[in-house]
């Protein structure tokens, strides 16, 4: 779910590694950020709802990935995959640190590009 900068060089890599995809975007304009060689399906609609990661396949998936650049929109798309759809893996981007770590605690798999961020950047101020 996203086909910015991120969902769409995600989504572009996956394809050429022959994994097959749907990515979900709200805005179809998005969907020129994919790779002229990208051969998986797009889907117009908020992922959040259940109806949209039916018609994306998401009852089939075995991973979700949430990358849109709102952290509640991440968080309940992420919420309707394990839950209702029983998706093993799901990966949802958080930028609050501090929600990123309670929503870890409850099952998600989640990252935050502010902390990875911060970590690079000490890192080379250290390094």
């Amino acid at each position: 779910m996203g086909c910015g900068r991120v969902g769409s060089r995600l989504a572009t890599i996956m394809d050429a590694e022959g994994h097959r995809l749907t990515v979900v975007d709200v805005n179809p304009a998005a969907f020129s950020r994919l790779s002229s060689s990208y051969g998986g399906e797009t889907v117009v609609g908020d992922a959040t709802d259940e109806d949209v990661q039916r018609e994306a396949g998401v009852v089939d998936a075995d991973v979700f990935v949430a990358v849109t650049q709102g952290d509640n929109r991440n968080i309940m798309a992420s919420q309707v995959a394990k839950h209702l759809f029983q998706v093993d893996k799901v990966v949802c981007r958080i930028y609050d640190p501090i929600r990123q770590e309670v929503f870890r605690d409850l099952g998600l798999r989640t990252f935050s590009p502010t902390t990875v961020l911060t970590q690079m950047i000490h890192d080379t101020i250290e390094g």
